[in-house]
């Protein structure tokens, strides 16, 4: 038994020093190589820092990018949808839409009349954008009454957006320019889509045999008052007095407010019938409006062939030549005014 005791108390001796000696080297080991310890867990929290703000920077850079492609895919779309959408909107950038002169040009024709659609598309959409101007050319017409109509017209819109469709019959002399200018306060109320007021400062009546230079027409402007407004071509043609008659139903102008007042007066309501531009100056003759009237004869004019005391010859200073019946007067015309000058050459075509 004291044998056993014996070795069992060096036994328990060798273990205590055994275990002793570890935890030692482990306590000097630990003491040894925390300086270490502490400097990795630091470096490791500088280091989780960095690269947490190296994502930030590339989530922000990436973000950045991405938006600018919305942005760049964005506009394009915009512009694609505004070649397409508002065919003949002629804009400028230079100024705010608040400052811009902003009108409206109705061309009066029937919904069979494709052909010239497209041809004034192209008289209107290739003049150069008017500085400090916004101006929309839209065909008017009544409601369609065929069904080919109802969808060639509809694609015409779809793709141009450039076509107003009255609720009347169709007519020439029997109200059809009363509902022109009576509906566009209600079609071009102020919304979200149209934040401006007035929509349009200047509202056109105008024909499609009516050559009208959108520059010329502009400048004309710029002095005018924007309101109780007359503009056009004094009748009879030898008159240079716009308050004794009216303006020739070639393309005539007033201001918003007296589309507004053609809306709300029961004089234009009681006298339909008639000479559509003779009816309209007999409306604001009884009804005591356009008190500013602005004859702007002989910059429009008829064509100059073949030669009446309405005729005029061509001249830079034209801003309407009216009685273009056929091509050959188209041609004529555009010639003249040398329309193509901005034509730029290409290996895709030669045109002598």
């Amino acid at each position: 038994m004291p044998s056993f005791n014996l070795h069992a108390h060096s036994l328990n001796a060798s273990l205590f020093n055994f275990f002793s000696s570890r935890i030692f080297a482990l306590h000097v080991t630990m003491k040894t190589y925390r300086p270490n310890g502490r400097r990795f867990i630091i470096s490791s929290f500088f280091f989780i820092i960095f690269l947490c703000i190296l994502a930030s920077i590339n989530e922000i850079r990436f973000d950045s990018f991405l938006k600018f492609g919305r942005c760049a895919f964005s506009d394009q779309t915009t512009m694609t949808n505004s070649s397409t959408t508002n065919f003949l909107s002629v804009n400028s950038s230079s100024l705010s839409a608040n400052n811009e002169i902003r009108i409206l040009i109705g061309i009066l024709t029937l919904p069979d009349q494709y052909q010239k659609r497209h041809f004034l598309r192209l008289i209107y959409g290739t003049q150069s954008p008017t500085m400090g101007a916004k101006i929309d050319v839209k065909f008017v017409f009544c409601n369609l009454t065929k069904e080919d109509q109802k969808v060639l017209v509809a694609l015409e819109i779809m793709r141009y957006d450039d076509i107003i469709i009255l609720n009347c019959q169709e007519n020439m002399n029997k109200g059809k320019t009363y509902t022109y200018f009576s509906s566009l306060p209600e079609i071009f109320s102020t919304s979200d889509d149209q934040p401006y007021y007035p929509p349009y400062h200047y509202i056109m009546k105008a024909d499609d045999d009516t050559y009208i230079r959108l520059e010329n027409l502009v400048q004309s402007l710029r002095p005018l008052p924007r309101e109780d407004l007359y503009y056009g071509y004094v009748i009879p043609c030898p008159s240079m007095d716009p308050f004794v008659h009216y303006m020739s139903g070639m393309g005539y102008l007033v201001s918003w407010d007296i589309a507004e007042w053609i809306k709300e007066s029961a004089i234009p309501k009681t006298h339909l019938e008639g000479p559509e531009d003779k009816v309209f100056g007999e409306w604001l003759r009884d009804g005591h409006r356009a008190r500013h009237r602005y004859n702007a004869k002989w910059s429009m004019y008829n064509f100059p062939e073949p030669p009446t005391r309405c005729t005029h010859e061509l001249w830079p200073e034209t801003i309407a030549v009216h009685l273009l019946k056929n091509q050959e007067k188209w041609i004529q015309t555009l010639n003249y005014f040398n329309v193509t000058r901005d034509l730029k050459p290409s290996k895709l075509y030669h045109i002598p």
